[in-house]
């Protein structure tokens, strides 16, 4: 984590031989990114919540703009721009050394599962509307 508020959060994805996707470039495999900016969007549905609530992807896209540059750390920066009693809207992009360049632009939904499911034992359970 790198900064949160009520409008928005940025995440660090640290640069690491272990995500690269191609080794004769060091460029970072998209899957990484895509991770990221999930991620990023996932959490931002926290800063606009007055609880807790475990609310899963139903819908992501990615526009990729350019490749990272290798050996650089990428910054995913997300906010939540509409909340509804069901779904939270989320959008945001990825950068490297300047925001105003970014990688990738990301827009996805997020389901809002209720305050009462925590994602502990019985989770499973609860999302299949099966008993605990």
């Amino acid at each position: 984590m790198h900064s949160a508020s009520t409008e928005g959060l940025t995440v660090i994805l640290p640069y690491s031989e272990k995500i690269v996707g191609n080794p004769q470039t060091g460029v970072i495999h998209g899957g990484a990114l895509t991770s990221l900016m999930d991620t990023a969007c996932g959490m931002s549905t926290l800063c606009v919540l007055a609880e807790f609530e475990v609310c899963p992807t139903l819908d992501l896209r990615i526009d990729y703009m350019h490749a990272a540059e290798p050996h650089k750390d990428v910054y995913g920066f997300a906010q939540c721009y509409r909340v509804t009693t069901d779904v939270i809207f989320a959008r945001g992009f990825a950068y490297q050394d300047d925001p105003e360049q970014p990688i990738a632009h990301v827009v996805g939904t997020f389901m809002r599962m209720g305050k009462a499911i925590k994602g502990t034992k019985g989770f499973g359970g609860a999302i299949a509307g099966g008993a605990q």
